[in-house]
């Protein structure tokens, strides 16, 4: 008897590859729900001097930056923020959506290749995604709840650099994927050990380190925009 064949798969990082999002903008746009009206512009002010913070730290360790960034959930109702995540797919996520990243997850889909998204942003965020693409996976992290209420903590180390590799590696052993054969898009040089994983690596909307590195290992480079492909 032979060995069942291995599969193909196409692993994509989600913020700033299929969409034109950063895990800030979708805290953003829960708070500024959430907040009442006339307060929103203090808080808008407020945040914007934290942003510049989280900004640097991004650019010393995007792991670091996780960790730290998502301590901003500490006290929000779980379930009311689960269903405004729903929501703002619909009234924001859509539209943020780069169109040539969804040509190329139907040129994989109808090629009868696995496709996973592979992201650093929450499960309950990138779930209505998930659902929307109908791709086969999504590797995410999760906040942990308690009393209703999220801590602020991960369940999980988050899901960028090497944490990235060894959840690919999970699932390529779970469904039998030839790594070698397969396919990774990303936008930064936190995806830089994913990209290095696979036979086929592509740098989408690279970011300076990123293209460099692209450049010198000769990975094909695509630019994709909102309004084009």
């Amino acid at each position: 008897m032979s060995a069942e064949q291995k599969k193909t798969a196409a692993f994509f990082d989600v913020d700033g590859t299929i969409v034109s999002t950063t895990i800030v903008h979708y805290y953003v746009q829960f708070r500024s729900y959430l907040l009442p009206s006339f307060f929103r512009p203090f808080w808008i002010a407020w945040f914007t001097l934290k942003v510049v913070y989280y900004f640097f730290l991004d650019k010393v360790s995007r792991t670091r930056f996780n960790r730290v960034f998502y301590r901003n959930y500490r006290g929000l109702d779980a379930e009311n923020v689960k269903q405004l995540a729903g929501e703002q797919f619909e009234t924001y996520v859509r539209s943020k959506l780069f169109p040539a990243a969804l040509d190329h997850i139907r040129e994989h889909q109808d090629r009868g290749e696995l496709v996973v998204l592979v992201t650093g942003s929450l499960d309950f965020i990138i779930q209505p995604l998930a659902d929307y693409l109908q791709v086969d996976a999504a590797l995410t992290v999760q906040l942990e709840e308690a009393h209703g209420k999220f801590t602020g903590e991960l369940t999980t180390p988050p899901l960028s650099e090497a944490e990235k590799v060894r959840a690919i590696q999970t699932f390529v052993e779970q469904h039998n994927v030839d790594l070698a054969a397969s396919y990774a898009y990303g936008d930064s040089r936190a995806d830089l050990p994913m990209l290095e994983c696979v036979g086929n690596p592509i740098a989408v909307n690279p970011s300076k380190g990123l293209r460099q590195v692209a450049i010198e290992s000769e990975w094909e480079i695509s630019e994709w925009t909102i309004g084009g492909k």
